[in-house]
């Protein structure tokens, strides 16, 4: 199958052409036809499976049919988690649409909001934006949704992992009820269904064949060092392979500035991209490396999702990430379009964890390979595929308690019933438990000794415990002495 099958006007199959794409791939060959008939879809792709065109196409299809007419307006509006994200689905929208004469602008956080408002003031016609810097320009009323036709929220997953829930709901609030309606996203999380119900309603859901992310165009392995001799290892591996170019993934800021300045020490040149750094340092560091003036690039999270390099050849997870589809968004970086790729992650004993989670996600063990000279003082054990992570075990328990404490109490009464016949005495007869519910006033019992021992009274009729309606007290005063008095009584004489 072509793109010419899929319905898609002339002016766009040229300009595919020019760009060197002759065969689509499985989810824009399930989405396109969809899309293009105004049907709203959810479709789990993940990165590099080409849903940038599986967006793109079917909107400029629909957009080259009018355009925009008054000012501040937009017909379509993408939502994308990152400003990297933006910039590249943007770069795209102007490769796929070129000379068709629709107009968009990429709006995001980290620059300058005026020049934003300026150019919405001539209306576009598709907006690439994030969810937060839209939502502010919105509430400045820079710009009107009364005009969208087509709504798209690409990376579903990312922008909600990134907290930008609160946002998308306000901005899908104001929108028209009438528009066509498409999600991407990796993963179909929990959050992610929900969201869908409310943003894309009576939906096709699409999914791109299982596993693709563990396709056999990259090659993935492992090798377990110590945590302090990782910035070591990296350095030898670059020298002994003499990579041309590398994406290398770190977690923190700090981390990734503090490994620019390690391999520098040993005469390896590398930059760093992260959150810490100005809008124009990365678009401009992110240029100078898809150029390939830049040789190793060090990344945090952020670009996981917002680089796409043609023809990138490694990978490195310096750290691995948490959770595992991370690690699967970033090893998309390379192997692209059916080229071939390579993906190394560095992992100590601290990682063990999230070794554990990514592997159980692709459904098996990682190649280890074992550099000589690096082998760590704390081996990292093998993987367990089935690994559940802590709250999850919590949770199962914490479900599974409860139904057990259910089922105890849909059992109670008669639970307690067999223990009140455990409790009471063997050979006692139904008349003493029938016996008469008075028990003696507060003086019987203060009067009565705690073991009395029987003993004949004056009459004669029984002992002191007997409860045959003798008044007791009386009867222990008459057996009393009476007391010593002074005046009338002489004291006993000494023996």
């Amino acid at each position: 199958m072509t793109f010419a099958h899929l319905g898609l006007p002339t002016a766009l199959l040229a300009n595919l052409e020019q760009l060197g794409y002759h065969k689509p791939t499985p989810i824009q060959q399930e989405a396109i036809p969809l899309a293009l008939k105004g049907k709203n879809l959810i479709a789990a792709a993940q990165t590099g499976s080409g849903k940038t065109a599986t967006f793109v196409l079917p909107m400029l299809t629909t957009l080259m049919q009018g355009q925009t007419q008054r000012k501040k307006r937009a017909r379509a509006i993408i939502l994308a988690p990152t400003r990297e994200l933006v910039l590249q689905v943007n770069d795209r929208i102007c490769e796929y649409g070129k000379g068709v004469g629709l107009a968009s602008m990429a709006v995001y956080g980290g620059v300058d909001v005026q020049a934003q408002k300026q150019q919405l003031i001539q209306g576009v016609d598709i907006v690439v934006a994030t969810p937060g810097r839209l939502r502010d320009l919105y509430t400045q009323r820079a710009i009107r949704f009364d005009e969208v036709e087509l709504l798209v929220l690409d990376e579903a997953d990312r922008m909600l992992d990134m907290g930008f829930i609160e946002d998308i709901t306000k901005i899908l609030d104001t929108l028209p009820e009438d528009r066509q309606n498409l999600l991407f996203s990796a993963t179909l999380s929990r959050p992610v269904r929900e969201l869908a119900k409310q943003a894309v309603p009576k939906a096709i859901h699409l999914s791109v064949t299982k596993n693709e992310e563990s396709a056999p165009d990259i090659e993935q392995w492992i090798t377990t060092v110590d945590k302090d001799k990782k910035s070591a290892l990296l350095s030898h591996l670059i020298k002994e392979n003499a990579w041309p170019q590398a994406l290398i993934f770190i977690e923190t800021k700090h981390g990734a500035a503090k490994l620019v300045s390690q391999l520098e020490k040993r005469g390896i040149e590398a930059e760093c991209i992260h959150s810490g750094r100005t809008q124009a340092v990365r678009e401009q560091i992110l240029a100078d490396f898809k150029a390939g003036k830049i040789a190793y690039l060090i990344s945090t999270g952020i670009s996981a999702r917002g680089i796409d390099i043609d023809n990138l050849p490694l990978v490195i997870n310096y750290d691995l990430p948490f959770p595992a589809d991370e690690y699967v968004h970033r090893i998309g970086r390379t192997g692209r379009a059916g080229a071939k790729g390579e993906a190394i992650s560095l992992v100590s004993k601290d990682d063990f964890k999230n070794l554990c989670m990514i592997e159980s996600r692709l459904d098996h063990l990682l190649e280890r390979r074992e550099i000589e000279g690096f082998a760590p003082r704390k081996p990292v054990p093998v993987s367990i595929l089935n690994y559940v992570p802590k709250a999850k075990r919590e949770q199962a328990q914490g479900e599974k308690g409860g139904e057990t404490s259910t089922s105890q109490t849909e059992k109670g009464p008669k639970g307690a019933k067999e223990k009140r016949r455990e409790d009471k005495p063997k050979g006692q007869s139904k008349s003493h438990e029938k016996a008469s519910p008075y028990k003696g006033n507060a003086a019987d019992k203060k009067a009565r000794p705690a073991k009395a021992k029987p003993r004949s009274n004056e009459t004669g009729t029984g002992s002191t415990g007997d409860r045959g309606g003798k008044d007791h007290r009386s009867e222990y005063k008459a057996e009393q002495k009476p007391a010593f008095n002074p005046w009338t009584d002489s004291r006993p004489g000494k023996k």
